[in-house]
Parts: structure tokens; sequence; C-alpha cells
């Protein structure tokens, strides 16, 4: 039977072997997949009725019958993918949970071999039936992804197919397994020893700058005028790749070379300054670092990037000594209002106009400082900025008064920016700080403490 007449044919002829399944509630009205695979007809908005969503399932696990070849199965896979093109919202959801609830591990498979290998504990077979564990509660689920993975676009389809997924997840908790399967997945399809870091000139295609236009995710690109400015010659902006997504950046990161740390985001993407003189630089100054896939949450890049980037700048301007950031503080004026006393936040309506001799300019500024200096929760710090580049081995070095006076800089931290700095030579020292649950910080964040 060829794959064509494999996946068209319109009746089942049989239930798909009883396949073991965690049985997870269904949102309050709607029937359990379990019970509508063995229901007769559809009822209410159900999208497939029961009859298609068991040939749907079917059709799933014929592209992992071990009965077929690696080739078959691969294009089993592709066909899967032009009916999910096709399909709707609600016919696509019917998929997600099949791939979920449906492919789950064996039970009496994992049962058994957790028991040979607490038996082998403390023997000379420990090792081996530890491995023989961890295969036992490998899914059928992750066999079901590597075939959509052989495919030149699979990796593509299966990233965007996450994307659509996640906003799915908290309203309906039996979706988690196929996301969490993904996620691990892609920590292993996108591990950084298979990323290209590729430098993103003026000179790149046009189709590139544009994406960088789109995914932009800390200041907004306003114009081609903006995107030159980010791209001139003081300037850097480098993206990681995926040999599966050669046009498309993972995530990429601006820099400006300077001469100082930079404390304010307006000079940076002033569009008529004149270039930086790079004989001078001795500053890297990562402005903006923006990840462009939603498929690839929890997927993490960012440490890396940086790491490589360092190296980059290093062997191309020697004299460069200090790498930091100019950083938004996103969760600063919301935690600020759930916090503070009503007397704090009364007067700030216009923080740009406090003078700099303002004691209320120096309890904000305080504030701030404990924000990012202390304020921690499950043991990370509580701001998501603060936790992607603490995380990575920087400190928080110092706060900038007005770095960002757009009314998105003002909604989200009166204004407020910071630097986190990045020492080569303390990185290890700031993560093992971290670990301990101190956050690493300057003399300067520290005076700011009341």
């Amino acid at each position: 039977m060829s794959a064509t007449e494999w996946f068209s044919r319109s009746v089942a002829l049989m239930r798909p072997a009883a396949v073991a399944e965690t049985v997870v509630a269904a949102p309050t009205g709607e029937r359990p997949l379990r019970a509508r695979l063995d229901a007769t007809l559809r009822r209410g908005e159900e999208a497939l009725s029961p009859r298609e969503l068991r040939r749907l399932l079917e059709d799933l696990q014929g592209i992992i019958d071990p009965r077929v070849s690696e080739v078959e199965g691969g294009r089993r896979a592709k066909l899967m993918e032009a009916w999910y093109a096709g399909a709707t919202p609600a016919q696509r959801r019917d998929l997600w949970l099949l791939m979920s609830e449906q492919f789950t591990a064996d039970p009496e498979k994992v049962k058994k071999a957790q028991a040979q290998y607490a038996a082998a504990v403390g023997t000379p077979d420990e090792a081996a039936a530890e491995v023989i564990y961890r295969r036992a509660t490998v899914s059928p689920r992750r066999r079901v992804l590597q075939r959509f993975s052989a495919d030149a676009d699979g990796i593509r389809f299966l990233v965007d197919l996450r994307a659509e997924l996640q906003p799915h997840l908290k309203g309906d908790r039996r979706l988690r397994a196929l996301d969490v399967e993904m996620e691990y997945m892609f920590s292993t399809w996108f591990d950084v020893g298979f990323l290209e870091l590729r430098r993103i000139s003026w000179d790149s295609p046009a189709s590139l700058i544009e994406k960088l236009i789109k995914y932009e995710a800390v200041h907004d690109i306003r114009s081609w005028a903006d995107v030159k400015n980010r791209l001139d010659s003081d300037r850097r902006c480098y993206g990681f790749f995926h040999p599966r997504l050669p046009d498309e950046p993972l995530i990429f990161v601006e820099v400006a070379l300077t001469d100082e740390i930079a404390g304010s985001i307006p000079p940076l993407l002033d569009e008529t300054a004149a270039p930086s003189d790079l004989g001078k630089a001795t500053t890297a100054i990562f402005y903006s670092i923006s990840n462009t896939q939603d498929g690839l949450r929890g997927v993490s890049f960012g440490d890396s990037l940086i790491k490589r980037v360092v190296e980059e700048l290093k062997a191309e301007f020697p004299k460069l000594k200090t790498f930091a950031t100019l950083s938004p503080i996103p969760g600063f004026r919301a935690w600020l209002q759930k916090t503070a006393p009503a007397e704090v936040l009364a007067g700030l309506e216009d923080p740009l106009a406090l003078d700099p001799r303002s004691p209320k300019r120096a309890e904000l500024l305080a504030w701030a400082a404990r924000y990012l200096g202390r304020e921690q929760q499950d043991g990370k710090p509580l701001d998501p900025v603060a936790r992607f580049h603490l995380g990575n081995g920087a400190r928080v070095e110092r706060l900038n008064w007005g770095g960002d006076p757009s009314a998105k800089g003002l909604k989200q931290s009166f204004g407020l920016m910071v630097n986190y700095l990045y020492d080569p030579k303390r990185l290890d020292k700031h993560r093992a700080m971290l670990a301990q649950g101190q956050i690493p910080i300057s003399g300067a964040i520290e005076d700011l403490y009341r």
C-alpha cells in the first residue's frame, strides 16, 4: 500500500492496539478523549467524530509502526503535516490531545524495569539496569516527533506547532505532556553545538533584516533608518541559526561599541548621531536580546550566545575590556505597586520631572536596588531580565535614572534601566553565589539599600 493510500483510507479496519495512558480530566463540559474514542456519535462542538478521531489515531500510530521503514514512516509524517495545514484550529487541538494522551510509556514495562533496577542497586548490574529503566520510560510520543523531524521541513513544522500550542496549556492540562516532551526534544535538537553564530549586517539579505524588525522585543524598530543605525559601523548584531532553519535567527543580540558603560538608551538609538570612534572603543554594550521562536520557549540560548559574541568581539577589537548590558526592568513597577506603601507611590506620576536631589528619587532608586538585589522567587531573581543575566554569571552593576524615557520604559520601571556587568573572570563565581541564594551586586547598588 502506498503512503497516500494508507493515509487516505476512510475506514479504520480495527481499533489500534491498547496504549497505556495517563488519565487527566478534560475541561468542564468536554468529554474525555478516551470517552470520545469509545463513542459512536459526535457530541456538541467536537471537531472530529469518534470515527474520524479513531482514524487519526491509527494514522498517527502508523507513523511509528515497527513494520514500516524509516523512509515510509517519514512519508506518513509528511502526509500528516499536509493534513494539519488544512485542519481547523479545533481539529488541530484533537491531534495535540491524541499525541499527548495516547502515546505514553507502557506502565507495566516501566514497573518491571523499575523493580529490576531496584534489585540491581549495589551490584555490578546496577549501571546496565539503570539504562534499561530509562529506556522503558521513553514514550512512543518521542518516536513520533523524531519521525516528523526527519523531513526537511519537519523541524519548522514542530516548532510552529508548539508555538500554536502555548496559549492552550493553561486551560487544558492534558496538553502538558506533549509540550514537555517537545521542550525536551528541542533542547537536544537545538543544542548550541549544532548552532551557527552569524553576524547580521546591513549587507545581509533584506528578508533577514525584515526578521530583525519583526522579532525585536526590547526596543521596537521604527523604520529602515532605525535598523540601519543599529547595524552601523560602530554596532554589531549577531544571531544563532540552526541548519534546518537557515534563514531564521533563533535569538539575536544587538551591541553598541562605546568608550564607557552607557546609562541611557536614546543616544544608542539616535539615528542622527555620528558613529563612535572604534579606535577608542573599550566597552561593548548589549542593549537588546530577542528570542524569535515561541515554539522554543524553555530552550536556552542566551548564555552561549553572549559568550560566543564576547569571543568574537575580543578577537575583532582587542582593546575591549568591559562587557555590559543596558537592560530594562520589566517587572519593577508592578512589583512596587503590590509591595510598597501608598506614600512611596505618591508623587511618581512624572518621575522624570523629579529633581536629582529629590528624596523621592533616592527612595525610588532604593526600592529598585532592593528589587534587583534581594527579591527572589523559588531561589531565582524575581525580575525576568535579571533572572536571565544573573543566571548567565553577570552581576547587577548600576541603576540609571531616566535610562528609558519612552512610554514603555515609564510603564515598566518609571524610566529606570540597569547595567549588568559580564566579567569573564567572575562568571562562575557569580553563578555559585546565586546558587547559594545570594544575588551578585556591585557596591554602588548595595549603597542604595535603605
